[in-house]
């Protein structure tokens, strides 16, 4: 089947780098001929069939901006096969050939039964927390990296005047790649992550042990996935005497100006789904390894599991030091 227009969405949280990917997708498919749509609200906005046709003036003066000027919505009718056959229902009643999804791992479930049920899929991965496999990075993570390390360099100021310790809090449930990267940049003396084990008693002594040999301050990154920040505080704490100050980031890690990196990232892989799609390709994520373009089939993608950089977390380990 020719494809002759295609429609674009994005879910579940908002990452950095979205709207320069909706850009890409939009621009990409009007140079090749294609109509393109736009699906406000995410698969809420598919199932309740909120779609518009996207022009040039649709993407303009977006690629800059942080979050989604197609916005983002939870929605849970369509995680019922009623929902998703609502979904594809819709997109077939508009002649829509395609679909790009934009989003993290419930997002492309979502993608992967889209295409199960014949409706032509690309997956981008788009969330901050370097959580999807078979790409090496996501579009937000380096953006979102950046504002961690802004806000160490900052506490390093204050922590450094009063001789004190901080505990900095950063999102990532299950993956703790913001946390692993955002400490070897800035220098952290511990990171915490979910998925190496660690050793509270350990940390605190060295804590203890880098104070009585001069140190005037040190910094603890702690994935949100291994504990609350104000909890390991409170145990470090309890170990060595030390109170340590708690900053907790949040959502600040998903807002702002994505980077020159999270820019080109999105263009690169928003241009590639559309060429995948007009090259007959479906039910793909498309991804970014060694720098190259790569396009896996989705239901590989969703049923694997990001594998963590331990080579870099025990560099990290050898140069705090």
């Amino acid at each position: 089947m020719t494809v002759k227009s295609i429609a674009v969405l994005t879910s579940g949280g908002d990452s950095q780098g979205m709207n320069a990917a909706v850009r890409a997708v939009v621009r990409s498919a009007l140079y090749y001929g294609l109509k393109v749509y736009g699906v406000q609200r995410g698969y809420f906005g598919l199932i309740n069939d909120d779609v518009r046709e996207m022009d040039l003036r649709s993407v303009g003066d977006i690629i800059q901006r942080g979050g989604t000027i197609l916005q983002t919505a939870r929605c849970k009718e369509f995680l019922t096969p009623d929902g998703q056959e609502k979904g594809a229902e819709n997109l077939r009643r508009r002649g829509i050939d395609g679909l790009v999804v934009i989003g993290g791992d419930g997002s492309y479930q979502g993608a992967n039964q889209l295409s199960k049920l014949g409706i032509k899929t690309m997956g981008l991965p788009g969330t901050i927390d370097n959580d999807i496999p078979f790409t090496d990075f996501t579009i937000g993570f380096d953006t979102a990296v950046s504002i961690v390390v802004d806000a160490v360099n900052k506490l390093r100021d204050t922590m450094t005047s009063h001789e004190r310790s901080s505990v900095v809090e950063v999102m990532g449930r299950h993956c703790g790649d913001i946390a692993l990267y955002a400490g070897v940049a800035s220098g952290a003396e511990t990171i915490l992550v979910p998925e190496v084990d660690y050793d509270l008693d350990e940390v605190a002594r060295r804590m203890e042990s880098n104070f009585r040999h001069g140190k005037r301050h040190s910094i603890i990154l702690v994935a949100e996935g291994v504990g609350k920040g104000e909890d390991i505080a409170r145990e470090i704490t309890r170990r060595n005497g030390i109170e340590p100050r708690v900053t907790v980031l949040g959502h600040i890690q998903r807002g702002g100006s994505p980077t020159h990196n999270d820019r080109i990232l999105a263009s690169r892989l928003g241009d590639f789904a559309v060429r995948k799609l007009l090259e007959g390709d479906s039910g793909k994520a498309c991804g970014i390894i060694k720098n190259e373009l790569v396009a896996t089939d989705i239901d590989k993608v969703v049923s694997s599991r990001k594998q963590f950089n331990m080579e870099l977390y025990e560099m990290a380990l050898r140069l705090s030091q």
